[in-house]
């Protein structure tokens, strides 16, 4: 029999905000069996708790948020990966701030903190959900489509097209849960050049820096505007690489955006609270596309 599991000691990690910019430390504790994800405002009267499920999602224009009341928690994807990928059911997530860290852009630092005080097991048996029968979301218009149908085992697939000559098609495939690590567990988030200036323009990446993001150049730009990012980063100095990306950062994978994409799905469905065992197929998936679709699936889940 399985069994639900949870953190086996508190452990705290400090970083940035990606979008606010602020300091925020994130403490993982120690929850009970049947309470699931749970993240707590510290920083608010009387510490509000806002439960990681599909209802809560408000926000996915830059990440996943949830909110509950006047209580909200920014980019919450890549710690939910996280604790899907390490089977881990039941945590408290303390925040002392509205957005967890970006820390390197990936689960990461999340797995390995989570690895080094190690996982407990609580004497409540361990439930896994499939649906009834075929599921899609899809936004024609985009070529969005996301499919899932039941299953006895895990599986889930992503297809990207960013239609650029720096980055095309790509496909990263999961066939076990338990190869997130570590096969997506550390890829990081990515963004065009393009997008970069935007959002430093619009004050949108207060907490960004080119240590926690794959900078992607479809067309190389003018020494000034290099110069600029470089001030901006507080680097010495940029340059674009013959891979087409900013030099700050060596590709962990050929395949690491679509594998990012893929680790992204995993933290958004794991606001369904439960391991699935499902075949998942993602056509150029996002953090809107994959709320809406967890939505979609909690309707229609079976608990196994």
């Amino acid at each position: 029999m399985n069994y639900q599991n949870t953190i086996a000691s508190p452990v705290s990690i400090s970083g940035k905000g990606l979008h606010t910019g602020q300091q925020v430390t994130v403490t993982l504790e120690p929850a009970p069996a049947d309470s699931g994800i749970q993240f707590m405002r510290t920083d608010i009267p009387g510490c509000p708790v806002v439960k990681a499920i599909p209802e809560n999602v408000f926000d996915t224009s830059r990440g996943t948020a949830i909110k509950d009341g006047k209580a909200e928690v920014y980019t919450i994807e890549h710690l939910m990966a996280a604790l899907s990928g390490l089977s881990l059911d039941n945590i408290l997530v303390k925040m002392m701030g509205p957005e967890t860290p970006i820390l390197d852009g990936s689960s990461r630092v999340y797995n390995e903190l989570i690895k080094e005080v190690g996982i407990q097991k609580l004497n409540v048996p361990h439930h896994f959900a499939t649906v009834k029968e075929e599921i899609t979301f899809s936004i024609p218009e985009q070529q969005v489509e996301l499919t899932i149908k039941p299953a006895d085992h895990f599986k889930m697939t992503v297809n990207v097209d960013y239609e650029t000559k720096v980055l095309s098609k790509q496909q990263a495939v999961l066939n076990n849960l338990e190869d997130f690590y570590p096969d997506v567990y550390n890829c990081r988030t990515f963004v065009f050049l393009n997008e970069l200036q935007f959002l430093i323009q619009n004050n949108l990446i207060r907490g960004g820096d080119l240590d926690n993001a794959i900078v992607f150049v479809d067309e190389i730009p003018e020494k000034a505007v290099l110069k600029q990012l470089a001030e901006f980063f507080n680097k010495k100095d940029i340059t674009v690489t013959p891979d087409h990306v900013l030099n700050n950062i060596t590709l962990r994978h050929p395949n690491e955006p679509a594998r990012h994409k893929l680790l992204d799905l995993i933290g958004d469905l794991y606001l369904l609270g439960l391991p699935l065992r499902a075949e998942i197929v993602a056509n150029r998936p996002g953090h809107f596309a994959n709320t809406s679709f967890a939505k979609k699936i909690k309707e229609n889940l079976v608990i196994l």
